[in-house]
């Protein structure tokens, strides 16, 4: 019989890319999201890459206990992928209240629900915003966390903690939670199909989506937030690493769990490709591969942000058996499709 995996969040960005893998690697997926920051198009696309009209799918707010109960109730699930947290840097400095609430009392909820129902895998979506601005680049899983730059980054830290914390508690009882939390750094391009990629509402807050907007004429001009930054071309530093890849990679994690393979009963891993490209050549990059001139700008920079930051992947490759694979190009081609796609989608 198949594991099942909820994966809360399931309907966005990343998470859509993760249950098509899941899928493809046999798992049931059962789907939670509230739907704030996205529509059903992602949804719709996964049911059609993967062929499955039937995947199990909650419009439910994970902050909401009763409905986080019901899912556990109603399917007996063997590990917890959870996405469903508010992710922009900037609003997290603006509205931090925001950010405290709704990325700590959703996560608190699945843990807490899991316990209740015997116990659980649970993999954290965390970030290389733990990091901070760290000192001495590439980090490890080993690098010390300094203080985040952001309350976004702070959730992230806090919940890397409680996961921890909630591990060591149950290990040897009869609810034993094992976790492992994944810290990845710039997800960005789509499926290959074209299907399923970053769908964000209103002025998009990560740099592709507002790139690949300029292209197509949606937005005026793509704004480069500081090119006085103390790198080569004065714009930050950043590991880039292809959606699907990282997809893949939630897929090994959650192998390890339910196979018993984990060597501590939480673990940490870096997703990235430990190759760091500045804000200013992904955009000439994007440029080159399709073809195309973006109108850009540099602006002053956006608070929240670290200079620069890239990942050392070394345990992830040996540990999980992963490795990002798709170069930038292939990236940027993919992140281009999907948009001259969703244009095509939304008409």
């Amino acid at each position: 019989m198949a594991k099942k995996v909820l994966v809360s969040g399931g309907a966005g960005y990343i998470g859509s890319h993760v249950t098509v893998e899941l899928i493809s690697a046999g798992y049931d997926v059962v789907v939670a999201d509230n739907m704030s920051n996205c529509d059903m198009t992602c949804f719709e696309g996964v049911k059609k890459i993967t062929g499955k009209d039937d995947i199990p799918f909650y419009q439910i707010d994970c902050c909401d206990f009763a409905s986080v109960n019901r899912l556990f109730t109603e399917h007996e699930i063997d590990a917890v992928i959870h996405f469903a947290a508010f992710k922009a840097v900037g609003e997290s400095v603006a509205e931090p209240i925001k950010y405290y609430r709704n990325n700590l009392v959703s996560f608190l909820n699945i843990l807490e629900v899991a316990k209740s129902h015997g116990g659980c895998n649970v993999l954290f979506s965390s970030s290389a915003t733990v990091y901070g601005e760290a000192d001495i680049l590439p980090v490890t899983e080993q690098t010390p966390r300094l203080p985040a730059t952001s309350p976004y980054g702070n959730t992230k830290q806090m919940c890397e903690d409680i996961l921890r914390d909630v591990v060591k508690a149950t290990t040897g009882s009869e609810n034993v939670i094992n976790g492992i939390a994944l810290r990845y750094f710039n997800p960005i391009g789509a499926h290959p199909s074209a299907l399923i990629g970053e769908l964000p509402r209103g002025v998009p807050n990560n740099l592709v989506p507002f790139i690949t907007q300029t292209a197509i004429g949606k937005r005026e001009c793509l704004s480069i937030f500081g090119n006085d930054y103390p790198t080569e071309d004065g714009t930050c530093l950043r590991d880039y690493i292809d959606v699907v890849d990282l997809a893949k990679a939630h897929v090994a994690a959650v192998s390890r769990m339910i196979d018993g393979k984990m060597k501590n009963g939480y673990e940490v891993f870096n997703v990235g490709t430990g190759r760091p490209v500045s804000v200013y050549e992904l955009v000439r990059a994007f440029e080159r591969v399709n073809g195309i001139e973006l109108n850009y700008k540099f602006v002053d920079r956006r608070p929240g942000d670290v200079v620069a930051i890239w990942a050392e992947t070394t345990l992830a490759n040996n540990e999980l058996g992963w490795k990002a694979e798709r170069t930038v190009e292939e990236t940027l081609a993919s992140a281009w499709a999907w948009e001259r796609n969703l244009s095509l989608l939304q008409k």
